[in-house]
């Protein structure tokens, strides 16, 4: 029998990088009934998340909004602006990166991957030099795309996504840059206009804090005019009757209601409180996590500092030490979920999510369970997390909304 009315007392802690908590705020929301998706309320509510993820995403161009996951977007992404044979250049930076050339290959496109070799692969970000030479060397043009995750979920890395268009630049080739930034939007700095994106990809269950089942494309006006000429199969993912519809705030097939009756909420929310303090507050948390970390003399699996994310931390275990083995333990003692490391680094680190509706305390709570379940793991550490996450915590103010007297 399965047990899903397992429920411990007091809050499970749900610290993997995605899907995030979801605030009471929302889960209110979503709770509303379900309106007429032709009817005029509907209209008012569409027109409001489309401009609203404008000001998210850092944008004037169209948002377009699927009722899919970030797998979804990627597919979109890629048919609505590419022909079949077509050369991609891809890089890998980590699980998610892999995973996106894998599902460009069976959409029947050239994919060529690059990226750090060796060890080394999955610990840096994009190296934009890279990209810059390889696409001098394409002289005819011939590769039509270029490929990059802008935060690495699998590791924890955060790529310099204006370094990537300022290569190109500097390559003088026509590609089309292509972002995924599912797990970085609205909780690090992005800005798909000023960093000359042509498409963004993203999805709702990360720092916008709401379920899996919503996700996003923003295309540039050199994509848009793109996919007027690509050839891959589209229907459902076509851009131009989703666009044309969005102008009234409908859409052409039917739309997840609820969940944008919670993606308005968590536009208020993030809005409310300024896109710059959103930031602020999750590189706050990631450093916070990182003193813990390092207290511990535990290696973290982003070996550039200046590419930390502000999302998540990796955390690699010594050698001999199985991370799932060690996440078991703190999942079945503290009610506490970790991610497990995916792909090559699977069982070797393991990934605490620090994004969305969390605060300092619900870190200490989670970090309070990873050192007591290293302990008990058996893994020796060189001092105490807690303390140093703590110390880092207690000396560095966080910028909160102000509260008012009643």
């Amino acid at each position: 029998m399965l047990m899903l009315d397992f429920h411990p007392t007091g809050r499970h802690f749900l610290q993997i990088p995605g899907p995030s908590p979801v605030p009471d705020r929302i889960l209110r929301a979503m709770s509303l009934p379900t309106i007429d998706h032709r009817g005029p309320e509907f209209a008012v509510l569409g027109l409001k998340v489309l401009a609203d993820m404008r000001k998210i995403f850092q944008t004037s161009q169209p948002v377009i909004i699927y009722p899919a996951s970030g797998t979804g977007a990627w597919e979109a992404a890629l048919v609505n602006t590419l022909s079949a044979g077509d050369p991609v250049l891809m890089y890998e930076t980590g699980h998610f990166a892999a995973l996106w050339q894998k599902l460009a290959a069976r959409l029947g496109l050239k994919t060529e991957v690059i990226g750090t070799p060796g060890a080394q692969a999955w610990r840096h970000g994009v190296q934009a030099s890279l990209i810059e030479e390889r696409l001098k060397l394409d002289t005819q043009h011939s590769i039509k795309a270029v490929c990059v995750v802008h935060n690495e979920t699998s590791t924890g890395v955060t790529s310099n996504i204006a370094a990537v268009r300022r290569a190109m630049d500097a390559a003088r080739h026509p590609a089309l840059l292509l972002v995924d930034t599912i797990s970085g939007l609205a909780s690090a700095d992005y800005r798909h206009d000023e960093w000359g994106v042509d498409v963004s990809i993203s999805g709702s269950q990360k720092g916008l804090m709401l379920p899996p089942g919503i996700s996003f494309n923003v295309p540039s006006a050199k994509a848009i005019e793109a996919s007027k000429k690509a050839t891959l199969p589209k229907a459902f993912w076509a851009w131009d009757e989703i666009i044309e519809m969005n102008k009234a705030g409908y859409w052409p097939s039917t739309p997840n209601t609820n969940l944008l009756y919670a993606l308005s909420e968590s536009c208020d929310m993030l809005l409310e409180h300024g896109l710059q303090a959103v930031f602020a507050r999750h590189q706050r948390w990631g450093e916070g996590v990182r003193a813990a970390v390092k207290a511990w003399g535990l290696q973290i699996q982003c070996a550039d500092a200046s590419l930390y994310s502000p999302v998540l931390t990796g955390v690699m275990t010594p050698e001999g030490v199985d991370a799932d083995a060690v996440r078991k333990i703190i999942y079945q003692r503290f009610d506490c979920s970790l991610g497990t490391g995916l792909g090559k680094v699977k069982g070797r680190m393991f990934r605490i999510g620090h994004l969305g509706d969390c605060n300092d305390l619900t870190l200490m709570a989670a970090l309070s369970g990873c050192e007591m379940g290293l302990k008990l793991s058996g893994v020796k550490l060189a001092g105490s997390g807690v303390l140093a996450a703590m110390d880092h915590f207690s000396s560095h103010a966080a910028v909160v909304p102000e509260r008012r007297a009643a």
